[in-house]
């Protein structure tokens, strides 16, 4: 060659040679290992690389079609290529291999839409990079990464994901067939889901507690002769214990029993103390039942009924005592009221009280400033602690 090359020979029209010389760099860093010595596969990948900063968009498909599986082809290549347009990025993203997570974390925060939803699709997505993608909050981005079976979910970022699934409630029903969802995290989604949704979650999530219970069923006779002092203690094992009722409610209570409670309240409608009285001797706290009353979808009702040992009339006392309609004029049942039926008669008596059990603990220490429960602040504690971060999810921070 006679002259150097300089930076403005880059800007002279696209010839023969150019052309040639880089579908010979194409082939050459596609070659397979054996066929190509690392140093020389490097060389060949830088030159390439500044070729196609100059290249067109059509050359660099060719590109990326040519280099669709290869492992071997140098990194910075394919990367460069993910992030231009998704025409030329796609056969990359859906099929190449080479890439490792920190290259897909920055695909997935450099390139666009298209190259987040080719990323949540691929065969295998780790869980650095679901956390990515999650964190960027696209809902149909975060749909195709909940409904792709290998991709990996963190704690964190089903947590995310549930934040989410408020405002997209098409997320619900695909983090609950999740493996990575965690009792207090379905528990929490529960109060947003559709009625198919809280049914998987009871059926799925609620354990019967016996174990922990023969555990420590010889704790409570300690307990009571120290007169439940320790309030750690006491509330623990009232989230364990077998009865559900609060019998001690009953003595300052203006009705003689639960039953009396909700017939009073069928006949002359759910007032706020009613309702509160009905949370005390079914033994939760007053947010606890004013989030199962207020509840549109009626579930609760049924935990509440099934838990607390109230036959089947009481449940609907309770659904007309909150102007609901328990069957129409033919006698045909209401089909929200028969479907909140159904649940009662499916929900065993012990996933029942622990489902209750599980949110009055919960939801209850969004009111419970951590000072009166441990005696000290723990921020770190209240960060990971799953009651508390159930209670942020369903009330917000």
């Amino acid at each position: 060659m006679s002259e150097a090359v300089d930076a403005e020979s880059f800007n002279a029209p696209i010839g023969r040679a150019r052309s040639a010389l880089l579908r010979r760099l194409i082939d050459l860093v596609a070659l397979p290992a054996s066929r190509l010595a690392p140093p020389d596969r490097s060389m060949a990948g830088d030159v390439l690389l500044d070729m196609l900063f100059e290249a067109e968009d059509a050359d660099r498909v060719i590109c990326a079609q040519r280099l669709r599986e290869s492992r071997e082809a140098p990194r910075r290549v394919l990367r460069y290529l993910a992030q231009c347009s998704f025409q030329v990025a796609q056969p990359l993203l859906e099929d190449n291999e080479a890439f490792d997570a920190s290259d897909l974390i920055e695909i997935v925060k450099e390139g666009g839409v298209e190259h987040r939803l080719a990323i949540a699709r691929r065969k295998s997505v780790p869980t650095p990079v679901s956390d990515a993608i999650i964190e960027i909050g696209e809902a149909a981005c975060c749909r195709e990464l909940v409904a792709n079976p290998r991709a990996e979910l963190s704690e964190r970022g089903v947590d995310a994901l549930l934040v989410l699934s408020q405002e997209y409630g098409a997320l619900c029903p695909l983090i609950v067939q999740r493996p990575e969802l965690r009792p207090s995290q379905a528990m929490a989604m529960f109060w947003w889901s559709d009625s198919p949704t809280r049914r998987a979650i009871l059926q799925r999530h609620a354990a019967d507690r016996l174990e922990i219970i023969e555990l420590c069923e010889d704790l409570f006779s300690i307990a009571a002769e120290e007169d439940w002092s320790d309030p750690v203690v006491r509330k623990t094992l009232q989230l364990i214990e077998r009865r559900q009722r609060n019998r001690a409610a009953i003595s300052r209570s203006p009705y003689n029993s639960l039953e009396e409670a909700v017939n009073a309240a069928a006949a002359f409608d759910m007032s706020p103390d009613t309702a509160q009285e009905i949370g005390y001797l079914s033994g939760v706290k007053p947010v606890t039942i004013a989030k199962i009353m207020s509840d549109p979808g009626g579930e609760g009702l049924a935990v509440l009924c099934k838990a607390t040992g109230l036959k089947r009339a009481y449940l609907a006392e309770l659904w007309t005592a909150l102007r609901r309609t328990v069957a129409d004029a033919d006698g045909a049942l209401d089909p929200h009221y028969a479907h909140c039926l159904e649940t009662y008669e499916t929900l065993s008596v012990a996933k029942a009280q622990t489902t209750l059990r599980y949110w009055n603990w919960s939801l209850s220490s969004a009111f419970s400033p951590n000072a009166v429960d441990t005696g000290q602040d723990d921020p770190v504690g209240d960060d990971y602690s799953a009651a508390k971060r159930t209670a942020r999810l369903v009330f917000g921070a």
